[in-house]
């Protein structure tokens, strides 16, 4: 990727148009550049926000053209578009990331064994691709967790599996496509890490992020000081910024972490592009995941950002539109807006599905008690579970 800056007024573009480009297309915009968003679906988020609009599909050439020919550099917003249309776009514009990483992300069993080159410490694993595997995995990986090696996120493409017995008939209802089994280990916490790489090799981050989940999906993210013990929260900036070292990632990278009940540290997986638990950054950061996103994509500076207030992210999926039934209701924006420090962020999707990512609420406040209150009257008029 080239390391010569684009300036704004130039046009950025994504790949793909969900949430995360609607952001990344509002960041683009209030630092001045023009986009550009390559999405079949004439509704997506961020196609609807941007300056240009490319419906066609990810492999399609003429698309890719189309977005070649507009934008200066190209970024991608999930980490499913396909890696081969990244490479084809690369032969003409600086995309970042890069395919390379991008496909390494997109296979369990190539990103752990990324991460076992990078030193940082996953949960024991093996991988199955055949029948004889599936007879070869060792008594001790039982119980565990199957996931398809492809496609899977938000808890999609994961089963428990007990027994062996268990374990046969979840590989079946995969259609015998490749799997890692995980084992299964006992759980004190969960956390994230972003880190910004450019092509210069510079590289910041935002703080540790202590996350819930529910169902798989990501439910409430908490950032401030002493969330993690210090030492867990450095191990986890360290062991980020090794794997993207180790891709020579150019970019916003997540990394997710189990943390263990003896305290230990071990790596879930990664995501080439920012993250729901980077959500709190819009509002609780001077410099967002976003704004780095863009700076990373267009050879800008890049400078530490500062975390100024606590902050809570709450995710808003479908549901909570549908609390009274199958009919779509309007939460409560009006009370929750109300609240000290609240930050109302909607996607702009036409439709609010249950387990379906609508928006994200943001709270901030003097003081993590005074953050946490908020949240959890924001949680009671929501209808959230609290935390």
């Amino acid at each position: 990727m080239s390391l010569t800056a684009i300036p704004p007024g130039a046009t950025l573009g994504v790949m793909g148009g969900g949430q995360l480009g609607r952001m990344f297309v509002h960041a683009a915009q209030q630092m001045g550049y023009f986009t550009a968003v390559l999405d079949p679906d004439e509704a997506s988020p961020a196609g609807r926000v941007s300056h240009h609009h490319i419906r066609t599909a990810y492999l399609d050439p003429q698309g890719l053209d189309q977005l070649a020919q507009v934008a200066a550099a190209i970024t991608t917003e999930f980490e499913n578009v396909p890696a081969p249309a990244l490479a084809a776009l690369a032969q003409r514009r600086p995309v970042a990331p890069g395919a390379d990483a991008v496909a390494i992300a997109q296979d369990r069993a190539q990103e752990k064994a990324h991460f076992g080159r990078c030193g940082v410490a996953c949960a024991p694993y093996a991988l199955i691709e055949s029948a004889q595997q599936l007879a070869d995995v060792p008594p001790d990986l039982l119980p565990g967790i199957l996931k398809t090696s492809r496609l899977g996120y938000d808890g999609k493409g994961q089963q428990r599996v007990k027994t062996r017995e268990e374990l046969a008939r979840a590989w079946e209802a995969t259609g015998q496509v490749a799997c890692v089994l995980e084992k299964m280990l006992p759980l004190a916490a969960e956390c994230s890490v972003l880190v910004a790489r450019g092509a210069d090799g510079a590289m910041v981050h935002l703080p540790a992020q202590l996350n819930q989940h529910r169902d798989g999906i990501l439910a409430v993210t908490e950032v401030f000081e002493g969330n993690l013990p210090p030492e867990r929260a450095k191990q986890a900036i360290d062991a980020t910024k090794s794997i993207a070292q180790g891709l020579d990632y150019v970019g916003v990278l997540c990394v997710e972490f189990f943390v263990l009940a003896d305290g230990a540290l071990v790596v879930n997986e990664m995501a080439p592009r920012p993250h729901n638990s980077g959500h709190w950054s819009m509002d609780g950061s001077d410099v967002s995941q976003f704004d780095l996103q863009v700076r990373t994509l267009a050879g800008l500076p890049l400078v530490q950002p500062r975390q100024h207030s606590p902050a809570i992210m709450l995710n808003l999926l479908g549901d909570l539109w549908l609390r009274h039934g199958d009919v779509e209701v309007t939460p409560p924006w009006d009370q929750v807006l109300a609240l000290p420090g609240t930050h109302l962020h909607l996607y702009g999707k036409l439709r609010a599905p249950r387990g379906r990512k609508m928006g994200h609420l943001n709270i901030t406040g003097a003081s993590i008690e005074a953050v946490r209150a908020t949240a959890l009257q924001a949680c009671a008029l929501l209808g959230i579970e609290p935390f």
